[in-house]
Parts: structure tokens; C-alpha cells; sequence
């Protein structure tokens, strides 16, 4: 099988240290696979992406040594797919006039990524009155073999979900319009032949909403590796909301190096003076541990 991974990030604003770890991680991957390594941007949610953000990302994985080895895509303009793919899940999809409040009041509980548990209000249809606000997939019922998500991940080891009692039946189009990322992630992924997911532990907990999807529209299942995310002084993932700095790439090799190490690589920085010599100690330090 050839080694086809991807780094998809969100143009929501610059990259910074927490999203270049995972971006060096899935290179690093590709990489010590032989594999081929693609970009895609991630706009699905048009109300957060940042106008020029794109070409920003683009830039700045290209000066630290990452291109894609294909043309980048945009999910923007692929929502054509996803509305097959919602189409071909036929009657598991269902419409749902709850809104975010009405879910987080009835109490059943949070799931591991913090958001409320659905309780099924409108798996049986709408309730009298009530218009479609987004649209949800059924998971299987508690009771049923095929409720529980079992994978091995690269790095986090054995995980094993129950979609019914870890987020009920999830969105798959919002009540916005728009496509969900779990839909939309699913489709890419297969479109583009993608064996080997390679992303922050943040997404961990996406993964069984998305192997589900997968067995719904008889698409392969890739590899998962999931990345420890980096934190601020505060304990909060590094992220644009939690005010990380964009990446200065006037230093590229010392911002390389940093990524490397927190992903518990160790480099030599006497002997990297340029980012290609950065690649040719990390790609061989990556494969001794992950090439798996």
C-alpha cells in the first residue's frame, strides 16, 4: 500500500507553534514512509477563515521546507461531494430543531471534546411546531455491537469509544448551512486516498465519529497517529484563540528544531545549519520511532 498522508489545517489566522508540530509530524511521517504528503485547507466553516490565511499557511509551510506533493484542495469548493455523501447515507440522516442551549439543558452530560451530549429529542421526528435547524446522523443504540469505535493509534495506543454514551447522534449540517467537519473530513480524506492521518491528540476524540462515517459510506479507514498539542503557561492548547503568535520564519532551522523536540525528537543543532539538513537528521530520528 502507498503512503498517502496530509496536513489539513484551518485558515482561521496564521500558523503558529502548536499547528507546526503537527504539520512537522505529518511531513516527517510521509516522509520516512516514502510517502507523498498533501495540504489541504480546511474552509468549511467560512465564518471563521481569515481572508489571505490560506495563502499565509502556504507560505510559511513552504519556507520551512514543506510542499504539497499534490494541488492543494479547499474544502469551499467541494461541497458538491459532501452533499452526495449526505445523500447516500440515506435514512440515517435526520432532521433536528434543538438548538445549543436546548441540548446543553438537558443535562445528560458532556463529551470528551466538551461539547453536550445530544439526547435524541428529534431522532423520532420533528415535535409539533418545530422547523429543521441542522441535520444529525443516527450512532447505534447502547446495546448494539457496532456502537462501540475500537482503533490502535500510533501513539496513543488502544481507544475505544461508545458513540452513544460519548456524543449521541452528531451534525452533519449545521444549522448555518454548512457542511460539519466530520462529513467533511470523511469525504476529503477518501477522495484523496489518504492512508495515514497524522494530527494533534485535540482531534482524538473526533476519530470514532469519523471511522463510523467511514463504515456508513464503505470507505477505507486510515492509520491514526495522534500528536501531543502544545500548551501555554496556563495549561491551555496553543491555539489563535488562547493568543499563540504567529511563527517568525526568519529562524527556520530554530523553529524546526523546536517542533522536533516537542514531538520528543532529539536534535543535534551543531549539525543542522540549513532546513535540509534539519530534514536529513529529523526524517531518520522520525522513521527509528514511528515507521510502523
Amino acid at each position: 500500500m502507498s503512503y498517502i498522508g496530509r496536513f489539513a489545517p484551518s485558515p482561521t489566522g496564521p500558523l503558529h507553534a502548536g499547528s507546526l508540530v503537527a504539520a512537522l509530524a505529518s511531513y516527517l511521517d510521509a516522509r520516512a514512509h516514502q510517502g507523498r504528503w498533501l495540504i489541504r485547507i480546511e474552509d468549511i466553516d467560512e465564518t471563521r477563515t481569515v481572508v489571505g490565511a490560506d495563502d499565509d499557511i502556504i507560505h510559511t509551510l513552504s519556507a520551512l521546507g514543506m510542499q504539497s506533493d499534490e494541488k492543494i484542495i479547499w474544502q469551499s469548493q467541494r461541497k458538491s461531494h459532501y452533499e452526495a455523501a449526505f445523500i447516500e447515507l440515506g435514512n440515517m440522516v435526520y432532521p433536528c430543531a434543538c438548538s445549543r442551549k436546548e441540548i446543553a439543558d438537558s443535562r445528560i452530560g458532556l463529551s470528551p471534546d466538551g461539547a453536550a451530549i445530544y439526547p435524541g429529542t428529534c431522532r423520532a421526528g420533528l415535535p409539533a411546531g418545530r422547523t429543521a435547524r441542522s441535520w444529525r446522523i443516527r450512532v447505534p443504540n447502547s446495546d448494539e455491537s457496532n456502537n462501540v469505535i475500537e482503533f490502535n493509534d500510533r501513539w496513543q495506543g488502544l481507544v475505544r469509544e461508545s458513540l452513544s454514551d460519548s456524543v449521541g447522534d452528531f451534525v452533519l449540517r449545521r444549522a448555518d448551512g454548512f457542511w460539519a467537519y466530520q462529513l467533511a473530513v470523511v469525504v476529503d480524506d477518501a477522495d484523496q486516498e489518504i492512508t495515514h492521518v497524522v494530527r494533534g491528540a485535540d482531534l482524538l476524540e473526533s476519530t470514532a465519529r469519523q471511522i463510523y462515517l467511514q463504515r456508513l459510506l464503505n470507505k477505507n479507514i486510515p492509520q491514526y497517529l495522534h500528536v501531543p498539542v502544545m500548551t501555554n503557561e496556563r495549561g491551555e492548547k496553543l491555539s489563535k484563540q488562547t493568543g499563540a503568535e504567529a511563527l517568525d520564519i526568519s529562524q527556520p532551522v530554530r523553529l524546526l528544531i523546536a517542533a522536533a523536540n516537542a514531538l520528543g525528537l532529539t536534535i543535534n543543532p551543531s549539525e543542522v545549519n540549513s532546513v535540509q539538513t534539519f530534514f536529513d537528521a529529523a526524517v531518520p530520528a522520525w522513521a527509528r520511532r514511528f515507521r510502523q
